[in-house]
């Protein structure tokens, strides 16, 4: 007996396949010389690649909380890594359970609260980072860096070989479970299409890798970037930059080449994720029935500007890579339009209805659909926008990505206006062009919509609210023996733990083989394919 088939009659299955921190620049898919991805490769190949697609904001916890609901940072209150994802937010996963699809989540994404679900009907491995208060930021004093979590210099330092990480650890688990339950979702041989999100840890930093990984580049060879006069950085990168310290502890060539070999490294050993759970589709009857989607949470600065990390509106940080594979997609289409993760949810909506009617929302979203122009269509809108409201910053930052401008605004900061078709890099700044040139007058335009589009002194005030309210509860729900001063805001001195954090189900009563069992049926059962009775 083999997979069920897909037919125009049955909603394909969506498995998406998540890395963190990978920015599009850094892959073989996207054109670098170096970066080998030839699982993503083939994939984009038989499918659609997208070539503008920007994180809503470049933060973990953020970016995958406006992905999943479709609605922008302000919106549900996704301030920050430790700002709550409220219950009452419908999800992705919500509206596909509503149209019959079994979800599953195995690995990050970075939920804070009490609901590690939102929406999945299972969720097969815990979260890699903390489901708490923790990560509060402070804009009250902006100017302080909290030295518990701030990303910092060590990365760089310690980059290099490992034969074992935490990180390395816990993508071995997620991809393990992906692929298991794949395997299980073709035994299942049901007529309900799934959705299965794969979401790894890699090519985050710290930029450590195995040696198998490491080996595939020569080391001499790796591409250094190209720094601009630092003196001339924008206030928000020079802020970036004193938060990681690479101002003051600072940073070598090697440290440098270091980090961006392991990152390489990193990326390829994700691609081989991506390789795996495809074969698997293959192996099962299922690849002609699912649609593949590869992306990521935000990208990596990887030393460009000076900077490092994600936290900014600029390419590296917040592009994402996204490849589309599968039933209906257009094989080796490009698609240049600018997009977000806001579009992800109308997107595999229409996946999953084909053209029907979407189930009942409750909310207004945000983005729109892609997936015409997935299937060779044209898409009439070339935009996307951005709001950051974490670390780093003292107020909120926006961005408006429309064709080949780029506007980014931010009360305490000069107005930023790059022409990417002109200056990839983003090194030449039109807003600070002479009145009455036309790139003088896009400017104003620009900041005019933002002042119309957000209200940034309200927006302010939520955060600012949020962010009392979240350090006070994390002081009264967490015992730490810390007595730095630096993060004594964050540490109590008496109390019990309470963990929100995800504690994935183990049926063990009905695993493998149990006496309550047929033994003769229990192997049969678990075969793929199975044999012929």
């Amino acid at each position: 007996m083999t997979a069920v088939p897909w037919s125009p009659m049955r909603a394909p299955n969506v498995l998406m396949i998540m890395a963190d921190q990978l920015a599009p620049h850094f892959t073989g898919t996207y054109g670098h010389s170096l970066v080998k991805t030839p699982n993503i490769d083939s994939l984009a190949e038989r499918g659609v690649r997208f070539d503008a697609t920007y994180a809503h904001s470049p933060l973990c916890a953020p970016a995958r909380f406006t992905m999943l609901s479709g609605r922008t940072v302000s919106d549900i209150g996704a301030w920050d890594n430790a700002a709550e994802f409220p219950a009452t937010n419908p999800t992705l996963a919500h509206y596909l359970r509503l149209l019959g699809y079994r979800t599953t989540l195995s690995g990050k994404m970075h939920f804070v609260g009490p609901d590690q679900l939102h929406g999945f009907d299972e969720r097969l491995t815990t979260d890699i980072y903390p489901a708490d208060f923790a990560w509060t930021p402070n804009w009250d004093r902006a100017d302080e860096r909290i030295g518990k979590w701030y990303h910092g210099m060590d990365t760089l330092h310690e980059a290099g070989q490992a034969k074992a990480t935490y990180q390395i650890d816990y993508d071995e688990e997620v991809g393990f479970a992906a692929k298991r339950k794949l395997y299980d979702l073709a035994r299942e041989d049901s007529e309900s299409p799934f959705f299965l999100c794969a979401s790894f840890i890699h090519p985050h930093d710290p930029y450590v890798a195995r040696p198998q990984w490491w080996d595939l580049y020569d080391h001499d060879a790796i591409d250094m970037p190209d720094v601009p006069d630092l003196e001339g950085l924008d206030p928000h990168t020079r802020r970036i930059r004193a938060g990681i310290q690479a101002d003051t502890v600072g940073y070598d060539e090697d440290h440098v080449r270091n980090s961006r070999h392991g990152y390489y490294a990193n990326t390829s050993y994700f691609d081989d994720w991506v390789g795996q759970l495809v074969e698997v589709l293959t192996e099962t009857d299922q690849i002609d029935s699912t649609v593949v989607i590869v992306t990521s949470d935000h990208g990596d600065m990887l030393g460009d500007r000076g900077a490092w990390f994600k936290m900014s509106f600029h390419e590296r940080s917040a592009r994402v890579p996204l490849v589309v594979s599968g039933p209906g997609v257009a094989p080796g289409t490009t698609v240049t339009n600018a997009s977000s993760h806001l579009d992800y949810l109308p997107t595999i909506l229409d996946i999953a209805c084909d053209g029907g009617e979407w189930p009942e929302l409750g909310v207004e979203l945000a983005g729109r659909s892609l997936w015409e122009s997935a299937c060779g269509g044209t898409d009439l809108v070339d935009e996307a926008i951005g709001e950051y409201t974490a670390e780093m910053t003292s107020r909120p930052m926006f961005m408006i990505r429309r064709g080949q401008y780029k506007f980014i605004s931010c009360d305490t900061d000069p107005d930023q206006l790059y022409d990417l078709s002109a200056d990839p890099l983003e090194r030449n700044n039109l807003a600070g062009s002479d009145p009455g040139t036309e790139s003088h007058r896009l400017a104003q335009d620009f900041a005019a919509e933002v002042t119309k589009r957000w209200d940034a002194d309200a927006i302010t005030t939520r955060v600012l609210a949020s962010q009392r309210a979240r350090r006070v509860l994390h002081r009264s729900m967490t015992y730490s023996a810390v007595t730095d001063s630096a993060v004594a805001d964050s540490a109590v001195t008496s109390g019990k733990v309470f963990s929100w954090d995800h504690a994935p189900r183990q049926d063990v009563a009905n695993a493998y083989v149990r006496n309550h069992m047929d033994w003769d049926e229990a192997g049969p059962r678990s075969r793929y394919p199975r044999l012929d009775t």
